[in-house]
């Protein structure tokens, strides 16, 4: 036990597991902050919650927060050792791996959009009308839920009922009780990000073509669509080596413990953190009519605390 609290590099790791969690509390903050600010401006102007690209855009700020709250809250837990019943842990896990979901299928879909604004214009409206969005966003809401349904499936097939009510520190772990439970989840997700990633891959190269032979204003709102898209294929490539982090770190684990936790603590900055921070830059800065409105209400908010 003293070992856990001896001295690095001049400092227990008590005070270095204490600073960790600081930093990770102001940038969980600071994404909080401006997802909600992004949302307030989603529903100011009518012209955004009708608009198929915002609408899931939205879903994307909504699932991001979501998830950050709860892995952080998990995260606090973890560090100070609280416990919970497994099947309230349960619950909150299965809640959070469809969050975890959402956001690289709604990508998809957006990446999908852009490709039919682009290569095919005349059909835009039809299939990109907030009827259709509603449709999209129920299928988008589907799919990210078949995974959740498959890891509970294989907890509850293994687990005694007398586990439900022991009390455990929450986490993801919780659900591997055997390791061919870690590799089947790990092949559906694999399986999703493998299916998702080409189908950006597909989405960017046609409209390359398309950008080619576009000419004058089509050209520039094409080339604009285009990085766009390459945005979320990075923004997803990062969401998919999240999935391998735990394999790195369980091999850590073995090799040296030492490097475990920084490794870890790494990974979750780099691989979580900053894939959600992607979705504001991507539109919320970089989209003009929105950026405006962010600053049109962002500065009218502050001037009105100013005045009072």
């Amino acid at each position: 036990m003293a070992d856990n609290y001896s001295l690095v590099d001049g400092e227990s790791l008590l005070e270095k597991i204490k600073k960790e969690v600081i930093i990770v509390q102001i940038l969980v903050m600071i994404f909080l902050c401006i997802d909600l600010l992004l949302i307030i401006t989603f529903f100011k102007k009518e012209c955004f919650y009708t608009t198929t690209r915002y609408i899931l855009f939205a879903v994307t700020l909504l699932s991001d927060s979501v998830l950050l709250f709860f892995t952080d809250i998990l995260l606090l837990f973890t560090y100070f050792r609280f416990t919970m019943q497994v099947w309230l842990c349960i619950i909150i896990c299965v809640f959070m791996f469809l969050c975890t979901l959402l956001t690289p299928v709604t990508l998809t879909a957006m990446s999908l959009e852009r490709y039919v604004a682009i290569c095919m214009p005349l059909r835009h409206g039809e299939l990109c009308s907030t009827h259709s969005t509603v449709h999209c966003i129920l299928i988008i809401h589907g799919i990210s839920f078949v995974p959740c349904i498959v890891i509970f499936t294989m907890f509850c097939a293994t687990a005694f009922l007398s586990f439900y009510k022991q009390y455990q520190v929450c986490s993801f772990e919780l659900f591997s009780l055997h390791v061919w439970q870690d590799h089947v989840r790990s092949a559906v997700y694999q399986f999703y990000f493998l299916v998702m990633f080409m189908i950006i891959v597909v989405s960017y190269i046609k409209i390359m073509k398309v950008a080619k032979a576009a000419s004058g204003e089509d050209k520039k709102s094409t080339w604009k669509g285009l990085r766009t898209v390459v945005l979320h294929g990075f923004q997803l490539l990062l969401l998919l080596i999240q999935l391998w982090c735990p394999f790195i770190e369980t091999w850590l684990l073995q090799i040296n413990l030492r490097l475990f936790s920084p490794i870890r603590y790494i990974n979750y900055v780099i691989f979580f953190l900053a894939p959600r921070c992607l979705s504001p830059l991507i539109y919320g800065l970089r989209d003009e009519l929105f950026s405006q409105a962010l600053k049109k209400y962002a500065f009218s908010g502050l001037c009105k605390r100013n005045v009072i």
